[in-house]
């Protein structure tokens, strides 16, 4: 990478990342002082496997659905479009390890779910394509993984 680019993520070199993890990108603040957080929660390795579509896109609606039952301060969490991993902006709330501890709830929820929030044609853009197992298989390899999430470049790096 010779130049810097404007978007955080494409100054990371993906190839010296260990997925999975959960790093904060960086801290926007606001004319108001109000700071938002942003986090890469990374599911996969980069350029060597990626969450299949079905499976992510109902992951990202439970994950949506069910954070806001842990953390009232979140903005927004969605997919990247790598499938590798979502992002997650949170607004004044700095605490790294509830953010873990939220996401752990978070996947463990959709451990739990019987059925995918808004999956229909009225509240989705495309309900076809949704794997409740798929989105479960997903949450189960990260959270098997729980250790790992602090630690974004492997212990060899």
């Amino acid at each position: 990478m010779s130049k810097k680019m404007n978007v955080e993520s494409f100054n990371l070199d993906h190839t010296k990342v260990k997925a999975p993890y959960v790093r904060l990108v960086g801290i926007t603040t606001g004319h108001n002082g109000d700071e938002i957080h942003k986090y890469d929660i990374r599911f996969k390795q980069p350029n060597k496997e990626h969450m299949v579509m079905d499976g992510l896109h109902s992951l990202e609606h439970l994950m949506a659905e069910n954070i806001r039952n842990h953390m009232s301060n979140v903005i927004d969490i969605g997919p990247m479009g790598c499938q590798t991993g979502f992002y997650l902006s949170v607004i004044n709330h700095d605490n790294y390890d509830e953010i873990l501890t939220v996401l752990e709830a978070t996947l463990n929820d959709v451990l739990k779910a019987d059925e995918v929030p808004a999956c229909n044609e009225v509240q989705c853009g495309w309900a076809a394509n949704h794997s409740l197992e798929g989105a479960k298989e997903i949450a189960t390899d990260m959270l098997a993984k729980r250790d790992e999430w602090k630690d974004v470049f492997g212990e060899d790096q």
